[in-house]
């Protein structure tokens, strides 16, 4: 198998993957934002919910695009996850929960140190936290990389 070429399987589910992706992340900025303003406003106002909701599809262009750019690159060339890129989206939602006066919550060290830039701890832990939808493609995906990658490896060794 030449390694630059991205195996159908790979394929097959990266493209439900960034899909999915794009499709999850604007409930996630606006259900993330909705929780944290409750919890200090006790509601949130339409000029927040409308900040949310640009703000997700913002999240949903931009990530979406990141992930779509590392999903077409061949497995050894990619150099993060997409869970890392939506780890990445945590600026949406915090922008918003920011100039919506919302303090940061109190987090423990090892977020702190994780994720310094999440004020807010919505940093999600894996694919499901962002929307459950998410996690079967997200595993249909990282099983077919594992597959291809132990496939390669298996190849490359006499």
């Amino acid at each position: 198998m030449d390694e630059h070429l991205t195996p159908p399987v790979v394929e097959s589910t990266a493209i439900p993957l960034a899909e999915a992706i794009e499709q999850a992340l604007p409930g996630w900025v606006e259900r993330s934002v909705a929780r944290l303003a409750i919890a200090f406003h006790g509601r949130v106002d339409d000029d927040v919910r409308a900040a949310a909701t640009e703000a997700g599809r913002r999240a949903a262009t931009e990530v979406g695009a990141e992930v779509r750019d590392l999903l077409a690159l061949d497995i050894d060339d990619q150099r993060t996850t997409p869970l890392s890129l939506l780890r990445g989206a945590v600026r949406y939602p915090t922008e918003v929960l920011r100039a919506a006066g919302v303090p940061p919550v109190v987090r423990d060290e090892s977020q702190e140190r994780l994720f310094p830039d999440d004020d807010y701890d919505l940093a999600p832990a894996n694919f499901a936290d962002v929307s459950p939808e998410l996690a079967d493609v997200g595993l249909a995906w990282g099983a077919a990389k594992a597959f291809t990658h132990l496939q390669r490896r298996r190849e490359s060794c006499p």
